[in-house]
């Protein structure tokens, strides 16, 4: 080997020993291993800034903004809550576990098939954890499917997972075609299939229920809050049971106003109607996770308007002063709204459940209110003696329903625009990006916050080390081992060998990091073994992306790891029978619809 292919070696090693170690953040290890290597002369300023010219990283940004439009407009709600259902477990035994868990499993993997799907785990996961809490179930036996299902959804399209978008531009950046929109979906459509079907079968027999550590705190202070049964709403017509409204975890159904008379206690046989009015008491997160129920719309809903622009608004907690001229008045009598610019949704009083409409409470003295307003109001009111404080309710907006449609339309034009080649990948998503931005679907800072730069950065900064391990001539010493160990097994054999090592790098590393340290290398094989290179581009696209045996090799299984109460090796538990199936079936679908000859 060569003087540069020793350093290269060890850059490579330490940087895959740190990385496995996790004990510094990944793109300040990667850009120390860059910057190592452009020190010492291995790669020039132009091979070290490689990834900062590509397009995946630019791209994958792009596909996050997207994704955090879907977050705040809510406009996955309908789908989620359609798979998820809301019958409490003890209610839905009718509904066999696998097939409970196909609900959840195949709509995931279909719907990650166009949005990437880290950030669709972190979208989806809270709704399951707390539909689990709602029903009674244990998320451990949800969640970690949940996330394999959503890698699987990953490998049918180019969009689908970061590392798609990686392995493209590496393409391009190697001076050869990059990947279509569709053109990985022959191969990738049947092993998710496959994939998500051994889900369903395998869980039920390998994943242990566990207990996440927030299950035991069910003691929480109490709010009241009105919701209506919205017009056209698909739960009118229903009983309370039917609707998924009874032995809700977390939550209480209280009181039904229906023509101004109360129905109280309610029955579950109960049959709901248009314009009821129905209160609930519940803890505060519980409360807030009514917002996104289909067919249910606050009662308050109405006056949003009057309290800010849609792309302004937040949730507040303020709790009543000694002094306050609330005090002994209701929200009517006081003209909250018009007074303090904001709408109250819920109430908390300490020791006691409040009856009847938030509107005629007459409040007291440390009630809590929890109430949507503009930015403004925290400044307001927070050293005003109405208020003994204000609390914004940080990470939580009230959904702009509203705008759902837009990102739905957006997210199929750019399939559409794309999939037809109108537009290439990174200006379509670019176009979306903006477009969301300027239709107000999402504000500049949330666009900003929902760009997860740590993924962006080590992408930006591996394409480095990538290139020097082609320049140095290290990429092909290790082609020569892969190609003398694995030619006895054929063509196919030599394909298996850069899948493995693929799939054992990810493990190791991140799913990014490992396709391109791979890539250089996979290519030095194909030419090696005068095998066609695109075949190995594509099976490094999937063994990347098919992590199950770790929580670390991938984000999206990491994200879920605690939210589940796992342990280290319940993954390896239900992912190793996944890898090696996956694993077969992606070297014989690979080689038919790409041929190495």
């Amino acid at each position: 080997m060569s003087a540069d292919a020793w350093v290269t070696l060890v850059v490579t090693l330490t940087t895959i020993v740190l990385l496995a170690l996790d004990r510094f953040p990944p793109p300040l290890v990667m850009g120390g291993a860059v910057t190592t290597l452009l020190v010492a002369g291995v790669i020039d300023e132009k091979g070290a800034l490689a990834g900062f010219a590509n397009e995946a990283p630019v791209t994958v940004a792009a596909l996050y903004i997207l994704a955090g439009a879907a977050e705040v407009t809510g406009a996955l709600d309908g789908l989620t809550s359609r798979a998820l259902g809301s019958k409490a477990a003890s209610d839905d035994t009718s509904l066999p576990y696998r097939r409970q868990l196909s609900r959840i499993a195949y709509p995931s993997m279909a719907v990650s098939a166009f949005i990437a799907n880290t950030p669709l785990v972190a979208m989806l996961a809270p709704r399951v954890l707390a539909w689990c809490e709602r029903t009674g179930r244990s998320a451990s036996r949800y969640l970690m499917p949940l996330s394999y299902a959503v890698i699987f959804g990953g490998c049918m399209t180019l969009v689908g997972t970061s590392t798609n978008l990686v392995v493209s531009g590496l393409l391009r950046d190697a001076g050869l075609k990059p990947l279509d929109v569709f053109e990985i979906s022959p191969a990738g459509v049947p092993i998710a299939i496959i994939g998500v079907t051994l889900i369903v079968l395998l869980t039920p027999r390998l994943l242990p229920v566990r207990s996440a550590p927030n299950e035991s705190l069910r003691t929480m202070r109490e709010f009241t809050v009105e919701m209506v049964v919205a017009a056209q709403s698909t739960l009118a017509g229903k009983s309370v049971a039917e609707a998924g409204l009874r032995n809700l975890q977390g939550v209480f159904l209280i009181e039904i106003e229906r023509d101004r008379r109360p129905i109280a206690p309610v029955s579950p046989e109960e049959v709901l109607e248009e314009g009821d009015r129905l209160t609930f008491a519940g803890n505060v997160a519980r409360v807030l996770d009514l917002q996104r129920t289909p067919g249910l719309a606050s009662a308050e809903e109405r006056h949003f308007t009057t309290v800010g622009k849609s792309l302004e608004r937040r949730f507040f907690e303020a709790v009543v002063g000694e002094s306050s001229p609330l005090v002994g008045r209701t929200l009517k009598e006081a003209d909250f709204r018009s007074h303090y610019g904001g709408a109250v949704l819920a109430i908390h009083r300490s020791g006691q459940r409040i009856p009847g409409k938030l509107g005629d409470v007459r409040l007291r003295t440390g009630d809590v209110l929890v109430i949507v307003a503009d930015p403004g109001f925290w400044y307001r009111w927070t050293d005003h003696p109405d208020f003994l404080v204000v609390t914004p309710l940080f990470g939580r907006v009230p959904q702009r329903k509203e705008k759902a449609w837009i990102v739905q339309l957006l997210t199929v034009a750019m399939i559409g625009v794309a999939g037809a080649g109108l537009l290439n990948l990174l200006q379509t998503s670019l176009v979306v990006a903006m477009a969301l931005v300027i239709f107000g679907v999402i504000t500049p800072a949330e666009a900003k916050r929902s760009v997860d730069l740590d993924v962006i950065l080590l992408m930006a900064t591996s394409f480095g080390l990538g290139i020097a391990m082609a320049d140095s001539g290290l990429a092909r010493d290790i082609a020569d081992l892969i190609v003398k160990g694995f030619q006895p097994l054929g063509d196919v054999g030599i394909l298996g060998g850069v899948l493995i090592a693929t799939m054992l790098m990810t493990e190791l590393l991140s799913n990014n990091a490992a396709a391109v340290l791979m890539f250089p290398i996979a290519m030095a094989t194909a030419q090696t073994a005068g095998l066609e290179f695109r075949p190995f581009a594509i099976v490094i696209l999937f063994g990347a992306t098919l992590s199950f045996l770790t929580p670390i090799g991938y984000q999206a299984n990491t994200l879920v790891w605690g939210m589940g109460g796992y342990r280290y090796r319940d993954f390896s538990r239900l992912g190793a029978p996944l890898t090696i199936a996956t694993s077969v079936a992606v070297l014989v679908l690979v080689p038919a619809f790409f041929p190495l000859r």
